[in-house]
């Protein structure tokens, strides 16, 4: 077989297993294979793709996790890899022969998607930080979610027994789960003398101490009726909130670890300067987009890729219909919606535009979604310029 000028290779990513179809310019399969997700096989199948045309771009539905080694292998041999999302491929799918859905299929669709498409997203190669705070920050974000659903847990058993502390006490505050690892039940609280009690909340740190002691001890105060199990209940409720003090301490081992990472990065400078955009946040948005904004062409680009550019939803006589796009980066969405939140109450200018958009019927959080449309927009020139975020002025009638 010549050596084709230019071909396309489509990898539909598994744990195990990768497949691998490539295909030529006018759709026509050169090759298709599985993978073992090891190092030897990839190189050897990287190998006889590149063997097949001058030119190969590769094209993968995954863009870490399983799919990161030979994502790596692929930009370490200075390969273009662009990316197409598995939802993507399963929107596309029924328009290709066949019912049914393999592993071979994905991969031909992926090729033929990347030979036809000029809007992929591209891959590059992360450096280090980048690499660490994508990583640090997806395992910071699956154990905040863990607190949160171990402070529900504790909140449904303690309802069951002792509903009047459930209400009195804010969980997610560390002082009140200091006291409810120690006291789960009225008969607890009624057994201790309010002096005593504050006395042992002030001595392990538990802030505010006094407000603390008075609400736990009024909410014992309220009830004298015993549940049925509420020993068993109670050993459950302390477990749990031992383990989202655990939690705590672990999220405040990562986010030092973030910070770290963070500030190394060149453009932690611009991007913190902006209103609204802390440490976290600047790191999740670094984390996002691959540590530059080079892989996206423009400002729309990379509002489109945070889902904060609305497609339209023509159809008819029906026109001007848009609606939020179903393909696009959540993370990088939620850091440009909650800086946006952040910065209506910091920034007078962000502020003012929000007004601007309510005073036009906008609902809440589309006055919101707007601004961080807006935002992007700035901060994608803040970053081309390499300047530091600058406070615009307020017009003369809504500065006076």
């Amino acid at each position: 077989m010549t050596q084709a000028q230019r071909a396309w290779a489509g990898i539909d990513a598994g744990k195990r297993h990768h497949h691998l179809v490539v295909v030529d310019r006018d759709g026509r399969k050169l090759l298709s294979r599985q993978v073992a997700n090891d190092e030897a096989e990839l190189e050897q199948a990287i190998a006889a793709g590149r063997a097949l045309a001058e030119q190969v771009v590769w094209a993968i539905d995954l863009a870490d996790g399983p799919a990161a080694l030979v994502i790596a292998l692929l930009l370490a041999q200075q390969q273009q890899v662009v990316y197409l999302p598995g939802v993507a491929v399963n929107r596309v799918a029924a328009a290709y022969r066949g019912e049914g859905k393999t592993d071979a299929k994905d991969a031909a669709i992926i090729a033929d998607q990347a030979r036809m498409r000029r809007d992929l997203r591209e891959l590059r190669l992360a450096d280090t930080t980048v690499a660490e705070l994508r990583m640090l920050t997806a395992h910071r974000a699956d154990v905040a979610a863990d607190r949160t659903r171990t402070i529900n847990r504790l909140r449904t058993n303690l309802l069951g027994i002792f509903p009047a502390l459930e209400r009195a006490l804010d969980f997610t505050n560390r002082g009140p789960l200091l006291l409810i690892s120690h006291f789960q039940t009225p008969t607890a609280l009624r057994d201790i003398e309010e002096r005593d009690l504050l006395e042992w909340l002030r001595e392990h740190k538990a802030r505010p101490a006094a407000k603390l002691a008075a609400a736990a001890r009024g909410a014992a105060l309220s009830q004298y009726t015993k549940i049925a199990g509420e020993t068993a209940v109670a050993q459950i409720i302390a477990q749990l909130a031992s383990t989202v003090l655990g939690l705590d301490q672990q999220l405040a081992t990562l986010d030092a670890m973030i910070a770290e990472r963070f500030h190394s990065h060149q453009l932690a400078p611009v991007i913190t300067s902006m209103v609204g955009i802390g440490t976290l946040l600047g790191a999740e948005l670094v984390a996002a987009t691959g540590g530059s904004l080079e892989g996206f062409a423009s400002a729309d680009h990379l509002a489109g890729y945070a889902g904060l550019a609305p497609a339209p939803r023509d159809s008819g006589r029906r026109t001007g219909n848009l609606h939020r796009p179903k393909r696009y980066n959540r993370q990088l969405q939620r850091v440009f919606y909650t800086s946006a939140l952040i910065s209506i109450q910091r920034s007078p200018s962000s502020r003012a535009y929000y007004d601007r958009k309510r005073t036009e019927g906008k609902r809440h959080t589309q006055a919101v979604l707007a601004l961080a449309r807006r935002r992007v927009n700035v901060l994608w020139a803040m970053v081309r310029d390499g300047r530091l975020y600058q406070e615009p002025p307020l017009p003369a009638a809504l500065a006076a």
